[in-house]
């Protein structure tokens, strides 16, 4: 599931709102033990283009919201 994930976003990274949705629907569909792995590869590949969508999203998901 992770790869796919990946995939997914690499493939609508055009469009902001589109990576934001679908990275929230990454993080439901994902383990618990792959999220480090995930955030990691999330940073490296996309904290040009949306640091603060990246920022926001997991920030949320360590709340627990």
């Amino acid at each position: 599931m992770l790869d796919y994930v990946k995939m997914i976003l690499l493939k609508v990274s055009f469009s902001k709102a589109l990576f934001e949705k679908e990275l929230r629907k990454a993080l439901k569909m994902l383990q618990p033990a792959e999220l480090p792995d995930f955030r990691t590869w999330c940073y490296q590949q996309f904290s040009r283009l949306y640091r603060r969508v990246l920022k926001r999203v997991f920030g949320e998901l360590s709340l627990g919201a």
